[in-house]
């Protein structure tokens, strides 16, 4: 089975399953948006890009519950897994980058589990969604079922990493592409019309008049194309004769209002996908003061519902019930909430003074070698300033007979 399923499949532009055929299609615009010409707008493609990448190199763990608290499962199965090489093909980095760039086109990330002997995770292969069917059974149980090159394969719930995206009835999600494809189709008309605009010249069209009868408009016209037509010819010097002038009808696309247009759709494309418009290139509102806080808005309120998402479906899918008491699996996003060098040294100062951050609880959080234990690393200090009110001014207090 595991060769069945393998990071090799080719994802095809024929949908079997009517649901994604119902929702990708035509557009307002006339234009056909699907994941593939979706990815060929550049918003598009610069959003799934930053999540995808975003959530693959977010360190991933595997902890087990501690008497103290929690400590990193390294003997763990499912550690290296996740941490490391999830199977044969594929580092952890590329699996998740492929599963989220699924969630994001389709609304629906799945990952055949390949378990071994004993019921334990041995191995995870993504599968395409478009290939996918979620289905119940006459008692009500989930299944799967997924069409490979080979024909239809059942898959138990138990089988199946399934991660869902916004959806409808709490088991399938809906792909913000199909639901947001107007937008989408917009942006990419506009597109269209600029390539065009540019590749017929500096004037869309215009007017070749001539005082007399033409008996060959079209030599005249071929001629004047071969010479004159794209944006290599564009501002040549163009020479006519008999009389003949030229009067160009075209629009500019600055009265079409053309370019800001296209600069909407972007923004309309960073809605869908709830990313910072900074991320993508587009600068007008951002400045060095604000552009820290929007990233780390970024985290909270884009990356976080999204790395929730995940830990929950690996938990419930990875996990058996009594694994679930002792172990869970989290994403490590403190790199991200990181500010600059100052304000860390501030808030670690704030930490170390104030007795709940040690020496070596900052050095991990900056990726440094611990302080061995014998030399006070691990100690937790106060100032010495700080006393009850009730006991200011007790060191003044005379000690003979009275209390200090």
């Amino acid at each position: 089975m595991s060769k069945l399923f393998n990071s090799k499949a080719d994802p095809k532009n024929g949908f079997w399953n009517t649901t994604y055929s119902f929702f990708f299609g035509s557009t307002t615009s006339g234009k056909t948006v699907n994941e593939k010409t979706a990815m060929q707008t550049t918003a598009v493609y610069a959003c799934v890009r930053i999540l995808s990448e975003t959530i693959a190199s977010l360190p991933l763990h595997v902890y087990r519950h501690t008497n103290s608290g929690k400590e990193k499962a390294f003997s763990s199965p499912l550690y290296r897994l996740l941490h490391d090489e999830p199977n044969p093909e594929m580092t952890s980095f590329v699996f998740r980058e492929t599963l989220m760039g699924h969630l994001l086109l389709w609304g629906n990330a799945y990952a055949q589990i390949i378990r071994d002997g004993r019921g334990r995770v041995a191995a995870l292969y993504p599968l395409l969604p478009d290939r996918m069917e979620v289905d119940r059974t006459a008692a009500g149980e989930l299944f799967y079922e997924y069409q490979s090159d080979k024909g239809k394969v059942v898959l138990r719930k138990e089988d199946v990493l399934h991660i869902p995206g916004l959806g409808f009835d709490g088991v399938k999600g809906q792909s913000p592409i199909a639901m947001a494809k107007n937008a989408i189709g917009m942006a990419i008309a506009t597109e269209e019309y600029g390539a065009k605009f540019f590749s017929n010249g500096a004037n869309p069209g215009g007017v070749l008049e001539h005082p007399g009868i033409v008996k060959d408009p079209k030599r005249i016209r071929d001629s004047w194309n071969a010479v004159y037509q794209g944006s290599s010819n564009a501002h040549r010097v163009a020479v006519l004769e008999e009389g003949m002038k030229f009067t160009p009808i075209g629009i500019p696309p600055e009265q079409a209002q053309f370019i800001a247009t296209r600069k909407f759709q972007l923004n309309e494309i960073a809605r869908i996908f709830r990313i910072p418009p900074h991320m993508i290139g587009d600068l007008e509102k951002s400045s060095f003061s604000n552009i820290e806080q929007q990233s780390l808005e970024f985290v909270k309120y884009t990356l976080d519902p999204w790395v929730v998402r995940w830990e929950k479906a690996l938990q419930k899918s990875l996990l058996t019930p009594a694994e679930k008491q002792e172990y869970f699996i989290k994403f490590n996003v403190d790199g991200l909430l990181r500010g600059d060098y100052q304000s860390r040294m501030n808030g670690y100062a704030v930490g170390r003074q104030n007795g709940w951050l040690s020496a070596n609880d900052i050095r991990e959080l900056e990726d440094l070698n611990r302080i061995p234990e014998e030399l006070g690393g691990d100690l937790y200090l106060i100032n010495g300033n700080m006393t009850k009110l009730e006991d200011a001014g007790a060191f003044a207090k005379k000690t003979n007979g009275e209390e200090a």
